[in-house]
């Protein structure tokens, strides 16, 4: 019994590490999106406000116009190594836009950014729910959501960045 409430101690202990050794930088930057939905609710900056609430009415959620390759950015104002991002995806409305949409992680602005190296693509995420996907440790700067080779809105209402910053 002593030899279990150590290891759960010590098990305990690393997962506290662990969480806080990597951060969600994201809400501390600055986000951006290729067009904006005339509605006062779809401002880029929605996406990194630490609001998981998937219901665009509840104000937490981003949105484009309906266009060709929509994309969103944010701009972790420093360049950091990012191991992973989460994103939730809309619940109440159409979660198949997202669907084929790249994740892309760097430092340069070609293109919008959507010419940084791709971190993971996403096949589908069901509505309201969080994906989280592995970035093993790229560097960048930016990272931006881009649909490419669709005509659709592109809707994200939370983008969470893991990392640490670059030194």
């Amino acid at each position: 019994m002593k030899h279990g409430s150590v290891l759960l101690l010590q098990l305990l202990l690393l997962g506290t590490h662990s969480a806080s050794a990597y951060q969600n930088v994201a809400v501390r930057g600055k986000a951006t999106q290729s067009t904006r939905l005339n509605h006062i609710l779809a401002s880029a900056s929605n996406a990194i406000d630490g609001n998981r609430d998937p219901i665009f009415n509840s104000g937490s959620c981003s949105m484009t116009l309906q266009q060709n390759n929509p994309w969103w950015r944010v701009d972790l104002l420093d360049s950091y190594i990012v191991t992973s991002i989460a994103i939730t995806n809309r619940g109440d409305c159409c979660p198949e836009r997202i669907n084929g949409a790249e994740i892309r992680v760097g430092d340069s602005l070609d293109n919008n950014g959507n010419n940084n190296p791709r971190c993971a693509v996403i096949r589908t995420i069901a509505g309201g729910f969080t994906e989280v996907f592995q970035c093993n440790g790229m560097d960048g700067r930016y990272v931006n959501v881009v649909v490419p080779g669709r005509t659709t809105y592109l809707s994200l209402c939370e983008v969470e960045v893991y990392g640490s910053r670059l030194d």
